[in-house]
């Protein structure tokens, strides 16, 4: 078991500071598309980088995984809920597994704890 929850650790680290990075970098016309659907503004989107940075970084430490496995199943509910509002239940259904992720770590625990 905790051989899954190193790996899911790791990829949900790097998930999470690149999904972050690429906050930050400037997007496509798909993603342009997607963003202005869901209602987000090219202002705001600075912020979910900063907070996805910290939430893959945070995962790394025990102390803090619970609350970045929180900020992370978070992040994505959030994303479901907005595009279950534009009325995108394809987007909305796509995130589940995802969501899965942090919630499977928060009940597999941090791997490294002895």
């Amino acid at each position: 078991m905790k051989i899954i929850s190193l790996i899911l650790l790791l990829v949900s680290a790097f998930l999470g500071i690149k999904h972050g990075w690429d906050a930050f970098q400037p997007g496509n016309a798909e993603q342009a598309k997607m963003m202005a659907t869901l209602g987000i503004s090219q202002a705001v989107l600075p912020y979910f980088g900063v907070a996805s940075i910290a939430a893959g970084l945070l995962l790394l430490f025990p102390q803090t995984f619970f609350a970045a496995n929180l900020l992370n199943a978070f992040s994505i509910v959030l994303i479901m809920a907005l595009a279950l509002r534009a009325g995108d239940y394809k987007m909305a259904l796509l995130e589940i597994p995802f969501l899965a992720i942090p919630l499977l770590l928060i009940w597999l625990k941090y791997p490294f704890k002895f």
